[in-house]
């Protein structure tokens, strides 16, 4: 156990070591959309493998055209379509028509655009062409080299990196169907607390709908995780130990997130659970409570349920989502195998180091320096995460830190220095962009 002030730095390097990306598995090309390479990828083969038109027109033999650009006529011979298995050469004062992406036909070496000929298109049934006066007389003028797109033994993706559409169109082109990569982490999102009453059920007094669940569950989805959801659990020890259970036995799960309970209150009973490891009794092991320097999301801890890591997060509404962004997201990128080794990155902020994970970002994620429209305080020797709105290319504070309306309508997350108490008007913050 540890109850001394801890840096948001120093709680992103506890996180990191609780996690290991998860081993590869083979995926079809096309469903590994959004998933995570687990090698470094060469082409199998050379994009184009032949010699091909890069414009619809006439391939010609560069000898035939005049040097001073003059007009030539043609005899036209033939015609070459796109994925045509052969075709007959051409001879001196001889053209063939030609199709975008069909191979250039034996003793041709350029191809004259069709809109560079007399009639500008293509007639059928012509035998005869005129070369365009503007079309330089240069070697595979509008021809594609073969490989000139993609060498074979070409690297084409390296570890760690997310496949797109724009990845599967090269590996696919360069003769790749299967690849290795990382499976979806399966997280288990549990929030606790006695009033806690799940989506859509009826109210009682005193009790409120569970919000720090779905969020988090959406957060998690968000980040390239698949989510269970066994909450939400009353402050009952016997019942939290159920839902882990359920989520490390049943499901299955790389990562448990907890929202609530974790602070030093009488019913906290995430602390209680945690507090057992000291005992010597129940399923945690390495157990780690910290108060860490940040506003909102003081109260934190780390351990692992019958092996499974373990993040237990403040019930703070914007706390929870703050530590979401920088310890769980941090966590879930290691097991997704992004970045190589999770390394974290850090961004001198005046005089503060802030634990800045801009290594990789699903679209949208980024941290930017923006100007303070108006003043606030932050608290002293915490890092603030306060909800943002960007107008007219400044920051304004969005409401309050236990908001979930404030949360809703940010645009970003501002991070101030533990170092800084008043932000004034016109200062340069660190902002973690969420739209």
């Amino acid at each position: 156990m540890e109850s001394r002030l801890r840096s948001v730095t120093e709680h992103v390097e506890h996180v990191l070591a609780l996690v290991e990306p998860l081993p590869p598995v083979a995926s079809d090309l096309v469903d590994a959309d959004g998933a995570v390479l687990a090698e470094d990828l060469y082409a199998r083969v050379s994009v184009p493998p032949f010699e091909s038109a890069a414009m619809d027109g006439y391939a010609v033999r560069l000898a035939d055209l005049p040097a001073d650009g003059a007009p030539v006529t043609l005899r036209v011979t033939g015609d070459v379509a796109a994925g045509a298995t052969g075709g007959t050469g051409i001879g001196p004062g001889e053209a063939v028509r030609i199709m975008t992406g069909a191979p250039l036909p034996p003793g041709a070496d350029a191809v004259v655009p069709v809109e560079h000929t007399s009639t500008g298109r293509f007639v059928a049934g012509a035998s005869r062409a005129e070369s365009s006066v503007t079309l330089a007389r240069r070697p595979r003028a509008h021809v594609r080299a073969a490989g000139e797109d993609v060498t074979e033994g070409e690297l084409l993706a390296r570890t760690g990196s997310v496949v797109t559409a724009a990845t599967v169109g090269a590996l696919v082109a360069s003769g790749t169907v299967r690849v290795p990569v990382r499976r979806r982490p399966l997280v288990a999102v549990i929030s606790t607390g006695a009033e806690l009453v799940p989506a859509g059920g009826g109210l009682g007094p005193g009790q409120i709908t569970d919000s720090n669940g779905p969020m988090l569950a959406a957060a998690a989805r968000a980040a390239g995780a698949d989510v269970v959801r066994p909450g939400p659990v009353p402050d009952d020890p016997d019942a939290l130990r159920a839902a882990l259970d359920v989520a490390v036995r049943a499901s299955g799960v790389d990562l448990i997130v907890t929202a609530g309970g974790v602070s030093a209150g009488a019913a906290d009973v995430v602390r209680e659970v945690l507090a057992a490891s000291t005992l010597g009794a129940g399923g945690v092991t390495d157990a780690d409570v910290a108060t860490v320097a940040m506003s909102p999301g003081k109260p934190q801890a780390l351990a692992r349920w019958r092996g499974a890591p373990w993040l237990a997060l403040p019930g703070n509404p914007v706390g929870a989502y703050a530590s979401f962004e920088l310890f769980v997201r941090p966590a879930i990128d290691r097991l997704r195998g992004l970045g190589g080794s999770g390394e974290v990155l850090l961004s001198q902020v005046g005089n503060a180091e802030l634990a800045v994970r801009a290594q990789r970002y699903p679209p949208g994620r980024s941290y930017l320096s923006l100007r303070a429209a108006t003043a606030w305080s932050s608290p002293a020797g915490r890092l603030q995460a306060l909800p943002v709105r960007v107008v007219d290319g400044a920051v304004e504070p969005g409401g309050s830190h236990h908001s979930l309306a404030a949360l809703a309508a940010a645009d970003g997350l501002a991070l101030v220095p533990p170092d800084v108490e008043k932000v004034r008007a016109g200062d340069v913050v660190q902002v973690l962009m969420l739209r």
